[in-house]
């Protein structure tokens, strides 16, 4: 009897989870805050039942493999070469922007160097399920333009995302001074191998299994979670990371696009796994005790809108830049990955941490909601 307990309890958060995201989406806010609101109800910092921490941190893995995978292989790298260049240097330019930015702010704030970069990055980060949420939502107002403005700047920023995040993983490196170069190495090995399989092997494989949609969707997930399980255990690359590199080199092979069918439908799943693991980790009081931390990232990411506003006209990027900037003024599913780096690494404070999350479903639902508020006709500029 005992042993259903725990499959209860997940069945119970699935559900719960399920149903508050649903009442959200019904007053036109994104699921994702409600799935953050059941973690945080369910973590250890707020009164009530406590979720068992183990449990939800294999869930919250499981999630975060899937979840990224899945956004890995929606990225179609040889589309970009299509796109306008103006967008192509944009998106880097606000990334380093804000991210430089935000270092200076935090670190002027008493932080050290790695864990102020650790910040200023992740708030220069937009999430992807936000930006697909509001492109593709019956209640959308963005016109064709926009709405590919703002699939591309998502994808431009995981792409930068991916160099941007290896290289901090290799500065927060544990160890003496030779920790850093050796896990840059691990780092090259495991992409160079994560290449050789998902080009050799993985295709092979699905291409025998063809024609059989279950079977295929265990052989594409399957490699996923084998991928990033190997990145993290033999090269200490975090299984966000080897999750999504393992996505991008499929996306350009034959068979992505009906990986990209099989896996699509579980998006859901995978968010509600990974958002609901989030949300176990916020401290309500870390934030309280340290408000000024929110305050922070708060005005950063109003910064960030204004940079992706300023950026588009720089460039002239085809978009009605008002709301392309709002619709990207929110900290997304990357930033998390990022965050929990430096909060392992000890750069990241617990108040940093958690205001960092707490600012996150703040961001969600207003960028949600306010890019929905521009009307179809106002001008481009």
């Amino acid at each position: 009897m005992a042993e259903a307990i725990p499959i209860l309890e997940i069945g119970a958060i699935l559900l719960g989870a399920a149903l508050v995201g649903y009442g959200f989406r019904r007053v036109g806010l994104p699921a994702v805050v409600g799935y953050l609101l059941v973690g945080l109800l369910i973590g250890p910092f707020t009164p009530g039942y406590v979720a068992d921490r183990h449990q939800i941190q294999v869930l919250a893995d499981f999630g975060v493999v899937l979840l990224l995978f899945e956004v890995g292989i929606e990225l179609d790298l040889r589309a970009l070469r299509r796109e306008p260049l103006g967008i192509v240097i944009a998106v880097p330019a606000q990334v380093g922007f804000v991210t430089l930015a935000g270092t200076a702010a935090f670190v002027a704030l008493g932080s050290g160097v790695l864990g102020a970069v650790t910040l200023g990055l992740a708030v220069a980060l937009s999430s992807s399920i936000v930006v697909v949420n509001i492109t593709r939502s019956r209640k959308r107002t963005a016109d064709e333009l926009t709405a590919r403005a703002l699939l591309v700047w998502s994808v431009l920023q995981d792409v930068v995302t991916l160099v941007a995040a290896t290289i901090l993983a290799v500065l927060l490196a544990p160890g003496e001074a030779t920790a850093a170069p050796l896990a840059f190495g691990k780092a090259v090995a495991f992409v160079a191998v994560a290449a050789l399989v998902q080009d050799l092997v993985v295709p092979r494989l699905l291409r025998a299994v063809r024609g059989e949609q279950d079977t295929f969707l265990i052989v594409a997930v399957s490699a996923a979670l084998a991928t990033a399980g190997v990145g993290a255990a033999m090269f200490g690359v975090p299984l966000a990371l080897g999750a999504f590199i393992a996505g991008l080199f499929l996306s350009v092979r034959a068979e992505a696009q009906e990986a990209r069918r099989e896996v699509l439908p579980f998006r859901d799943l995978f968010a509600v796994l990974f958002f609901v693991a989030i949300g176990s980790l916020v401290d309500p009081s870390a934030i309280l005790r340290e408000p000024l931390w929110l305050a922070v990232i708060l005005a950063l990411v109003v910064l960030k809108v204004f940079a992706v506003w300023g950026f588009a006209a720089i460039f002239r990027v085809p978009a009605r830049r008002p709301q392309l900037a709002v619709g990207l003024g929110q900290i997304g599913e990357f930033s998390f990955v990022v965050v929990g780096l430096g909060s392992a690494a000890g750069v990241v404070s617990a108040g940093q941490f958690s205001a960092a999350l707490g600012a996150a479903a703040i961001t969600i639902a207003v960028s949600a909601v306010g890019a929905r508020l521009f009307p179809r006709r106002i001008p481009q500029g």
